[in-house]
């Protein structure tokens, strides 16, 4: 679950969050309230549990999602273009006219 502080750094941008985020143990981020329609383009959201957040209609363009936890996430009309989704969980996940071009989706069985 978010919670205000986390929500409050983000709304900041990119830069100030991945700040914030590097000299942090961050052990949840986000549901509740959602990122709807932010840009989070490039943000470093890699190994998070980002479980049920709404991130309808969001910039992720080039984001780091690598093994990020999108269970039940509200990725529909999102720009994922160029992000890493690479061993991230998407069980649930809406995808629905959400822009994957050049999106990495490769999954490490090994």
């Amino acid at each position: 679950m978010a919670n205000e502080e986390q929500l409050s750094i983000l709304k900041q941008g990119v830069e100030v969050w991945n700040e914030w985020r590097d000299t942090r143990n961050l052990a949840e981020f986000a549901s509740e309230k959602g990122i709807k329609n932010a840009d989070l383009s490039r943000a470093a959201l890699n190994g998070m549990d980002l479980s049920e957040v709404n991130f309808r209609g969001a910039n992720l363009r080039g984001t780091n999602l690598k093994d990020a936890w999108l269970d039940k996430a509200d990725l529909s009309e999102a720009n994922l273009s160029g992000a890493d989704l690479s061993n991230a969980y998407l069980g649930g996940a809406d995808l629905s006219q959400a822009n994957l071009s050049r999106s990495n989706l490769n999954v490490n069985s090994g």
